[in-house]
């Protein structure tokens, strides 16, 4: 709900009339498909019966290349999804690998199969199917079992709820195609035994409560297939037992947000109470107000939203992406409101395809707004998470390498939704066809789409087979669209200042050979984010403009089968944009020849582009932690000439500039100041973890406690007892007199404890030699551990510590003086 007034327009036309409504009457029930039973109240569309729709052009490219690509063949890559051990093929749920990854990948492999109705990837998908299937209990559970344990959970065995709860979106998604009633029962029996969990045994642990919303929805959905009404006992038990997003924003975690906002809507179906429905929209907008001043449709969330961390060059992972897609799909069916639909769109097309290689045979976890190098290096803590998380490599990257197969299968899967009075909507769209049964009688109708969508405007319709029939058809209008056009059957009908939204309404008996066309003008506009330095992004309809910047790709690890790949900038991109008065004065429209290869997402095959003016800030540079330098006010004060700059749709970019600074000269203009990046000392180490780093300890990045997981540390991992040491040395002798130092501490999370003790030695000619000092050298948490003892003048500095019997350690800053 957009909450706006909707005022609905309508027309006659022969045979029939064409209206301008919010959404479809939820009024009836549709009698062609399973909806939703009483008393949960009627969903504003019914998606469709896996099979029904069968994507064309650009999208159904999209799905063979996941097909040909690294997600295709995860099960030759990844060590969770060998069959040997694997405790989800085990009819005891016994082994090894249990957790998240294989239902994840499932997810998305099972659903690409069935869209493509590719046999081979359904005969393994089957595997893992059966599997699930013939692993149920007499009390009702499934799956693995006793001693379970996950890569990123301390739950164990029949605690956690989570992998299961994924597993049966793919026992569904089967049985839909199927029919198979193997899998009514082994929902039914296992939701008996979660209906017997005591409540404070229910939901416990971190992903199950933050994710709770996921398995509401497969009790509805067994609901609505049995009428059991004990299954509404079980789902008001799982709401209370779920964090409480019905009444704020409980968690920071990119993942949970897009995927677990919209419980309260979930429930709002069971509950009809409409503060539950308007929690998802309250939701969303508070983490758009806050984190998603930006373009792209997501948030500045790399792995959590942090204070402080707002800006473009934040980052989401792919995992986010594709469950705020699912989420929006899902919401769109539950409340009509086309609103969801625009937000999945801006995802689809300008966030998700710059996440993965071209040819999707490479995927890196997080994807930033402005993101000028995709590289195998550490950027920690300018981004939260360490390692190469900007490395385009289908080995790592775990979550999202398993995860993020699903996002195209179920957009595909949603192009076209029914209506509760037997209608067919079209929501997403791209070349399709669907075939639906409509009207009272069910009458099956063949519809084909043809459309260059979302680069043209124009998108046809043309009925392939049906016997004449009475249902309306819908066609979304996107609340960027104020004058859409309709033309039925040669008649055209014109429609203005419809800026909400909403959907035109063909009601009409249909026949094959009819035809209709729905037109959306596109304009391109400028958005300004007020709350981020006053940036801008450049818009044509649901697209997003970049910067194009040459891409240097390159190998960089990998396999000679599955390579991966670092992507390097190869040309500027650190440009303002010259604005005119007006969109039109500032930019041309290029258009190009559709590509041959249906790969519109790059920059050969982009079919438009936009010429713009730019002035490059030579000031605006990387920062120390090798990131785009975060914004600053706009206009921005350059002397730089103008210069022609080439724009592309910001899907197509994986390196890109999409939130712009502005050009501008007087006394409003601002000078943009350098990062500074501190002088670093040489040092070494006699043991480093590889996926921490040895700079951390002279970053000048100050922890906020021991156990400070937000930035960089150095650890001896996985050294644990032993004597280990590390040093700084000085181009120069440097005199000195004092030392601190900020242990790492991982209790209750990790290995690593604070040291048993240390000592701190000078190096004197050839020989290493203690400080002298009656000070104690502290282990203390939470705080500077400092020391000063008796000047020296030395090249070198050596820390030496004894770790704790059974403990690594490590260290987040040292500091000498």
């Amino acid at each position: 709900m957009s909450l706006a007034i909707f005022i609905a327009i309508s027309a006659s036309l022969k045979g029939g009339e064409v209206e301008l409504v919010e959404k479809p009457d939820d009024s009836v029930n549709n009698s062609n498909y399973v909806s939703n039973r009483e008393p949960l109240k009627e969903s504003a569309l019914i998606k469709l019966p896996i099979g029904s729709i069968e994507p064309e052009g650009w999208l159904k490219r999209k799905l063979e290349l996941q097909a040909e690509g690294f997600h295709g063949h995860l099960m030759e890559i990844s060590r969770f999804l060998k069959k040997e051990q694997n405790s989800w093929l085990s009819p005891e749920g016994k082994g090894k690998r249990g957790w998240e990854e294989v239902p994840y990948w499932l997810k998305g492999y099972l659903n690409c199969a069935y869209v493509l109705d590719d046999k081979e990837m359904i005969d393994e998908a089957m595997v893992w199917i059966e599997g699930a299937l013939n692993s149920q209990k007499e009390d009702g559970w499934f799956g693995p079992d006793k001693k379970r344990s996950g890569v990123a959970t301390r739950l164990s065995g029949r605690d956690d709820l989570w992998p299961n709860a994924i597993m049966l979106f793919c026992l569904q998604d089967y049985y839909d195609v199927s029919g198979d009633e193997r899998v009514i029962e082994l929902m039914r029996n296992y939701f008996k035994y979660l209906a017997k969990v005591p409540e404070d045994k229910y939901l416990l642990g971190y992903w199950p409560k933050m994710r709770g919303g996921d398995l509401l929805y497969s009790i509805y959905w067994l609901y609505n297939r049995t009428g059991e009404k004990w299954l509404l006992d079980l789902a008001e038990k799982n709401h209370r037992r779920t964090a409480r997003w019905d009444e704020d924003v409980v968690n920071w975690h990119n993942v949970n947000i897009a995927q677990a906002f919209g419980e309260g809507a979930t429930y709002w179906l069971q509950s009809h109470d409409k503060s539950d429905l308007l929690s998802a929209y309250n939701n969303w907008q508070k983490v758009r107000d806050i984190y998603g001043q930006m373009p792209g449709g997501m948030f500045a969330s790399d792995e959590n939203c942090r204070e402080g961390h707002d800006d473009p060059r934040q980052c989401v992972e792919t995992c986010g992406m594709v469950e705020e897609m699912l989420s929006d799909e899902t919401l769109m069916a539950i409340t009509g409101d086309t609103v969801w639909a625009d937000r999945c769109e801006d995802v689809a097309f300008n966030s998700l395809p710059a996440a993965l290689t071209a040819e999707m045979d490479g995927i890196r976890y997080l994807t930033a707004v402005n993101h000028v190098i995709s590289d195998d290096e550490e950027h920690n803590p300018g981004i939260q998470n360490g390692g190469p998380m900007f490395h385009m490599n289908p080995h790592r990257h775990r979550c999202c390498q398993h995860n993020f197969g699903h996002g195209w299968p179920y957009f595909a899967q949603h192009l076209w939704y029914a209506s509760p009075d037997n209608g067919i909507a079209a929501v997403f769209y791209t070349d399709s066809k669907v075939t639906a049964k409509v009207g009272k009688a069910g009458e099956e109708f063949i519809i084909k789409q043809t459309t260059k969508y979302p680069f043209d405007e124009k998108v046809y319709f043309k009925i392939a087979s049906g016997k004449p029939t009475e249902f309306p058809v819908y066609l979304r209008i996107p609340g960027w669209c104020s004058n859409p056009e309709v033309m039925v059957n040669g008649e055209e009908y014109a429609f203005s200042g419809q800026d909400d939204g909403g959907f035109v309404k063909i009601s009409r008996k249909w026949q094959k050979g009819d035809s209709f066309q729905i037109n959306l003008p596109m304009k391109i506009t400028v958005r300004k984010w007020t709350k981020n330095h006053g940036s801008v992004s450049v818009n044509r309809g649901p697209i997003t403009f970049s910067l194009k910047i040459k891409e240097n790709k390159f190998r960089s690890g990998g396999t000679d089968k599955w390579p991966a790949y670092e992507i390097h900038p190869a040309s500027d991109w650190n440009y303002a944009l010259e604005l005119a008065d007006s969109p039109e004065e500032t930019f041309e429209l290029v258009e190009r020849v559709w590509p041959s290869d249906q790969m519109p997402w790059t920059h050969e095959g982009a079919p438009i582009m936009l010429k713009a003016k730019g002035r490059k800030i030579p000031q605006w540079q990387v920062d120390r932690f090798k990131l785009c330098q975060e914004l600053q006010d706009s206009p921005v004060k350059t002397d730089e000439p103008v210069e022609d700059i080439t724009l592309i749709p910001m899907g197509a970019a994986r390196l890109r500039i999409s939130a712009f600074p502005t050009a501008g000269q007087g006394e409003n203009a601002a000078q943009w100041q350098a990062p500074k990046i501190p002088e670093l000392l040489p040092y070494s180490a006699s043991a480093s973890f590889e996926n921490d780093t040895l700079e951390a300890m002279y970053d000048q990045v100050h922890p906020e406690h021991s156990g400070d997981h937000s930035i960089q540390r150095f650890t001896w991992w996985d050294h644990r007892g032993t004597q280990e040491w590390v040093q700084y040395d000085f181009d120069e002798p440097k005199t000195v007199s004092k030392t601190s130092v900020y242990w790492f501490d991982d209790t209750g999370r990790g290995r690593c404890r604070v040291p048993k003790s240390w000592k701190l030695l000078y190096k004197d000619g050839g020989q290493w030699k203690p400080v002298k000092t009656g000070r104690k050298f502290g282990t203390k948490l939470d705080k500077w551990n400092t020391v000063s003892f008796e000047q020296v003048k030395t090249k070198s500095l050596r820390l030496v510590v004894q770790l704790k019997q059974g403990f690594s350690g490590g260290i987040l800053e040292w500091k000498v003086e």
